[in-house]
């Protein structure tokens, strides 16, 4: 008697393995979401830095964007480089001369820096995905 597999028996493990691939894909995808808005969040608090070395030197922040540069370009003033590569995503607010708001949209809306980014810089409306900083 030869010994095999039934039909039944190979679709069940073909199932199975579908079933685990799936799994194993969006869990990755989710990973790789995450590790984009962890990079947003890192770029945009370093322009922070760059902003207040600016904000040393200068007495003030910049007055619009266009004060920053456009995304992916250098921000300098005069001589000075304060970062050499801006963020490719991001917002700027000036709030007078002594203040602004920075903003990136984030691909996972539960992010939770969302919420306490919002409450730390009061005074300005947000998206339900836009992570924010201020000035301190």
């Amino acid at each position: 008697m030869k010994k095999a597999f039934t039909l039944i028996e190979l679709l069940v493990v073909i199932s199975i393995i579908g079933v685990l691939t799936t799994l194993i894909v969006a869990n990755f995808s989710d990973a790789r979401v995450r590790a984009r808005d962890t990079r947003r969040k890192q770029e945009l608090n370093q322009l922070k830095t760059a902003l207040r070395l600016y904000y040393n030197d200068n007495q003030a922040y910049p007055v619009n964007a266009a004060g920053i540069g456009a995304t992916g370009a250098v921000f300098q003033s005069g001589t000075t480089i304060y970062m050499k590569k801006l963020p490719d995503e991001f917002a700027y607010t000036a709030n007078g001369t002594d203040g602004f708001f920075l903003t990136v949209n984030l691909e996972n809306a539960s992010d939770a820096d969302l919420t306490p980014s919002h409450n730390t810089c009061p005074g300005h409306t947000y998206g339900t995905d836009e992570f924010a900083l201020c000035e301190d």
